[in-house]
């Protein structure tokens, strides 16, 4: 009994093993690009690439002089964020540098 029952607890194992390796999780305001290693970017299921998509900001100071000789301080604030649908070809073109 304790043979036919290691063998289904290995069995169950590896094939829980199996199963957990193919599922992963996208957390909210991330999307994922999926990244095959033999054929590159994916849509369907290989190793998920996830990248962080919400909003982010982004504050350019510049300080710049007027015709009376002051000097002002002045600061861009930006916000952005990547577009989801590019995410494949902006992978293929920069990598994680993104």
């Amino acid at each position: 009994e304790f043979s036919v029952l290691g063998r289904i607890g290995i069995g169950l194992g590896i094939g829980g093993g199996v199963i957990n390796s193919m599922l992963y999780n996208v957390d909210g305001g991330h999307r994922d690009v999926i990244f095959d290693r033999f054929q590159g970017v994916k849509r369907d299921l290989h190793r998920p690439i996830i990248f962080d998509i919400r909003t982010r900001p982004r504050s350019l100071p510049s300080i710049t002089e007027i015709k009376d000789l002051q000097t002002i301080n002045i600061t861009l604030h930006i916000l952005y964020r990547p577009r989801a649908e590019l995410l494949p070809k902006l992978f293929c073109k920069f990598g994680f540098r993104l």
